[in-house]
């Protein structure tokens, strides 16, 4: 297993819903209803307690992040947040990105979550292209840490190794 540390980002190549930490993130859907790829693995592994929460919630706008209890995983906490779909990139696509994982990152905050475990948000069937997403997710990572310092670990965690390799790419390059 390779990680990566700049204080408080580690990156790993796994399974997110295996992670024992405070909170993981889901790459949501606006309704919050399940779906593919870390929505479906996550309402998966987290059972039915974390749908009929979702349900209770009542979706969530592109760039915003709901919280839920974890279910059956490790975690005590998912952390939904729903990214732009990608349209080219003149649809402000990169702000809401960015505005997912941030808003994320505040939210633990308000929850008093120390550990928090992310995917590569809006790369998978939203099509996203993962050079510029980690870009924009390890931006807005730095951003946080730089006005906050409650969290003290934030991993990525990326399926494929393609996401893994660029992942680390991009943090050797920004750091």
């Amino acid at each position: 297993m390779y990680t990566y540390r700049n204080t408080k980002m580690i990156i790993l190549q796994g399974d997110i819903t295996k992670l024992k930490v405070d909170a993981i993130v889901n790459a949501a859907n606006n309704r919050l209803l399940g779906g593919g790829g870390v929505d479906g693995a996550i309402h998966k592994a987290g059972g039915i307690e974390i749908l009929e929460q979702c349900r209770k919630i009542g979706g969530c706008p592109t760039g915003e992040a709901r919280i839920t209890t974890a279910g059956k995983m490790q975690s005590k906490y998912v952390i939904h947040t729903v990214g732009p779909i990608y349209r080219g990139g003149h649809n402000n696509e990169r702000e809401f990105l960015y505005r997912a994982y941030y808003n994320s990152l505040k939210l633990a905050v308000d929850y008093d979550i120390k550990t928090i475990a992310f995917p590569s948000i809006s790369t998978g069937a939203y099509g996203y292209p993962i050079e510029e997403a980690s870009e924009i997710a390890i931006k807005a990572v730095m951003d946080f840490i730089d006005k906050n310092d409650k969290i003290i670990q934030i991993i990525f965690v990326l399926f494929k190794e393609n996401d893994f390799k660029i992942y680390k790419r991009k943090l050797d390059e920004i750091l």
